[in-house]
C-alpha cells in the first residue's frame, strides 16, 4: 500500500484527498518508482478541471526504482532496482510509489537533487518547444514574457545555448533572478513596449509568451519583426486575434516534440548547463497547501512534494 492524492470531489484543489491504495506490480514495459520528490506545476491544478473523481494528480517525479517488468529497460537504457531515476510524463505523481511506462523513465543525473530532477522536464520541454516553434537562432533578440517563472527561466537558459540575446519581462523584485540566468530584465506594466524598445530599438526577432496578458500580446505584436515568430502557452482571445501560435502539452504535436527532447535536456542538466531553481519543498500530505501557494503566483522557484 502507498499513499497518493486523488480527486475526491469537484472542488478544485480543495477536492483532493490523500488515500492509501495498492501499488500495481509492473508488467512488460513498466517500472515502479518509490517517489523521493514530485514536481508541483500549474498544469497540475489546471488538470483538475477536466479530471474525474478518483483520478490522480502530478506529471513528474524523481525517486528510486523498486521493480521492473519482465524484459524491460528504461528510456535511457538498462535499469535496475535501486537506481535513481526521474520520470515524465506520468499520471498520479503525487504519491509515495507508482507504476509507470518505462519509456517515460530516465536515469537521474547525480548532480541533480531529487526535487530538481522532479521539476526538470515539464517546464524544460515546454520551453524547448517554444524555442523550436519560433526557430530561435544565433544573434536573435528574443523577448520572454514571464521570464522569472519556471518556463521562463528554462527558456532563458535554452535561448542562450542557441546564441540569442534575451530580454525578459518580470516584476522588479524578480530582476536579480532574471539577470542571474543571463537575460536583461524589463518591468511589465504600462509602457512595456517603450521600455523594450529602449533596450532593442530594432524590435524583436522572436517572442515567447508565458503569461498571456493583453499587455504581453499587444507588445509582442508591436515589437515583432516577423509576426509568425511568436508563441504562447496561455492561449486566449487576444493571442488568437493576433495570430500567435499556441502550444500545449495535450496537443499531439506538442506531446511528440516534448517527449523527443527529454533525453537531451536531462543530459544538459547533468552537465550543469540547465539549472532548476527550487524555492520550497512540502511534505506529501501538504499537497493542497503547496498548490494553493503556487496558485497565488510568484513562488520564486519550483516547488516539490517530498514523501
Amino acid at each position: 500500500m502507498a499513499k497518493k492524492w486523488v480527486l475526491a470531489s469537484r472542488d478544485g484543489i480543495d477536492g483532493l484527498k490523500l488515500v492509501e491504495a495498492p501499488v500495481r506490480a509492473p508488467g512488460p514495459g513498466e517500472a515502479t518508482i518509490r517517489v523521493h520528490a514530485a514536481g508541483v506545476n500549474p498544469a497540475d491544478y489546471k488538470h483538475l478541471v477536466r479530471a474525474e473523481p478518483g483520478d490522480g494528480i502530478g506529471y513528474e517525479v524523481a525517486g528510486v526504482l523498486t521493480a521492473l517488468g519482465p524484459d524491460t529497460r528504461i528510456a535511457s537504457g538498462g535499469g535496475a532496482v535501486g537506481d535513481e531515476v526521474l520520470a515524465f510524463r506520468v499520471s498520479g505523481g503525487y504519491a509515495e510509489e507508482l507504476t509507470v511506462p518505462a519509456a517515460d523513465v530516465f536515469a537521474k543525473p547525480a548532480r541533480l537533487s531529487f526535487p530538481q530532477a522532479a521539476n526538470l522536464l515539464l517546464a524544460g520541454t515546454t520551453a524547448a518547444e517554444m524555442l523550436n516553434v519560433t526557430d530561435v537562432r544565433p544573434a536573435d533578440v528574443v523577448l520572454i514574457h514571464g521570464a522569472s517563472g519556471a518556463v521562463g527561466v528554462s527558456a532563458i537558459q535554452q535561448a542562450l545555448w542557441r546564441g540569442a540575446r534575451v530580454i525578459g519581462t518580470a516584476s522588479e523584485r524578480s530582476f536579480d533572478r532574471v539577470r542571474a540566468f543571463g537575460a536583461e530584465p524589463v518591468a511589465h506594466g504600462a509602457g512595456l513596449e517603450e521600455r523594450v524598445r529602449a533596450l532593442a530599438p530594432d524590435g524583436m526577432d522572436a517572442v515567447l509568451d508565458a503569461v498571456g496578458t493583453h499587455e504581453a500580446v499587444a507588445a509582442s505584436t508591436a515589437l515583432l519583426r516577423d509576426p509568425a515568430r511568436a508563441v504562447t502557452i496561455v492561449r486566449g482571445p487576444a493571442s488568437d486575434a493576433a495570430g500567435i501560435t499556441a502550444i500545449g502539452g495535450a496537443m499531439p504535436a506538442s506531446k511528440a516534440f516534448r517527449d523527443g527532447v527529454r533525453a537531451r535536456l536531462i543530459a544538459r542538466a547533468g552537465a550543469g548547463e540547465l539549472t532548476v531553481p527550487i524555492a520550497r519543498t512540502f511534505a506529501l500530505d501538504e499537497a493542497v497547501e503547496a498548490l494553493h501557494f503556487l496558485a497565488q503566483g510568484h513562488p520564486g522557484g519550483k516547488l516539490a512534494l517530498v514523501p
